[in-house]
């Protein structure tokens, strides 16, 4: 089945920040209302008629309303975003948003507390990506399955620099949901990601 080309875009950003141990990401979790409801989410958000530029390509479009989201949401100024993820939503999903993900490096990031938009925003917090994984898996956050994608890929990396490095090229994933006795599974080219039961197993297909 050919996907739609005029499907809603978005971008998100997702932020690393160098630590004495590696690097931590910033993750903020969405009210209980609305998209992502209650979910641990990066800064992001729909491409706006603000965002675009004649000439440019979605991907632009993406980028400009990641950065821009970004300091909508967490007051955080961001510059030169890398991509690295494009996802496309399973068909049959009830709101369908084509997103983009690009990595960005949180030079200037504040020790202290973010300045966080209260009606998007109920906590945020800079964590490992494995410690992310783990708080998932105990029960005690909420993730989708890109958000929880990119963390389990960015856990194999030490640095931003690392991570930052592999980005450049987006890498497509098409969503398919499949059910079995074993629970949901979301599937993409080369890759199968097991929900039934906590913890998530990330397989090969």
């Amino acid at each position: 089945m050919t996907e739609p080309d005029d499907l809603p875009v978005a971008g998100t950003a997702v932020l690393l920040r160098a630590t004495a141990q590696g690097f931590e990401v910033l993750l903020m979790r969405r009210p209980d209302r609305g998209s992502f409801s209650g979910a641990w989410v990066f800064p992001g958000g729909k491409v706006e008629q603000r965002d675009r530029r004649d000439g440019d390509d979605e991907q632009d479009d993406a980028r400009r309303a990641a950065v821009r989201e970004t300091f909508e949401e967490v007051g955080l100024v961001i510059t030169d975003p890398v991509v690295v993820s494009r996802w496309q939503p399973p068909v049959g999903a009830p709101v369908r948003i084509r997103t983009w993900f690009f990595l960005a490096n949180a030079l200037d990031a504040p020790q202290g507390a973010l300045q966080v938009s209260a009606d998007e925003v109920v906590d945020a917090t800079w964590i490992t990506p494995a410690d992310a994984l783990r708080k998932h898996a105990a029960g005690e956050w909420m993730l989708f399955p890109p958000t929880w994608v990119t963390l389990h890929q960015l856990s194999r990396f030490g640095n931003p620099g690392e991570a930052l490095s592999a980005g450049g090229v987006a890498r497509h994933f098409s969503t398919r949901i499949v059910e079995s006795d074993l629970g949901t599974a979301f599937e993409w080219e080369g890759l199968r990601l097991e929900t039934g039961s906590l913890p998530w197993r990330i397989v090969s297909s």
